[in-house]
């Protein structure tokens, strides 16, 4: 197992990595919409805030010497499922076909009281 960290992505709020490579395949911490460089949330609604926690997820696979493309299985939490497809509109700019399998959830409250939370399997083949 490798820990991958970047600082183009926020730090650990806790006892875990920003993401873990093993076996081939790359596993992202969830990514809540902090902004690295602020270390505030990204301003505005459900939209500006899916984008940045795929931002953050972006980074942190390319720390990995992976992209977007090489996602296979995402999980997305929802603070609101009222707000699925304004997050769906902004989830679609990120990937292209084929698409990786996803989940998403609602639930009850997030870290920091953020509206969503994204997290990522990768695969290096």
């Amino acid at each position: 197992m490798k820990a991958i960290s970047t600082n183009q992505a926020p730090g650990a709020i806790g006892p875990y990595s920003q993401a873990i490579e093993a076996g081939g395949f790359v596993f992202t911490s969830g990514q809540i919409p902090i902004n690295p460089q602020t270390g505030a949330f990204a301003e505005g609604g459900i939209k500006q805030q899916t984008r940045q926690s795929l931002n953050n997820v972006k980074a942190i696979l390319e720390a990995a010497g992976l992209s977007m493309r090489q996602v296979v299985k995402t999980t997305v939490f929802l603070a609101d499922m009222n707000d699925f497809a304004d997050m769906n509109s902004v989830y679609a700019e990120f990937f292209g076909e084929p698409f990786p399998a996803r989940s998403a959830v609602a639930v009850k409250t997030l870290p920091k009281n953020a509206l969503v939370e994204i997290e990522a399997i990768a695969c290096k083949g």
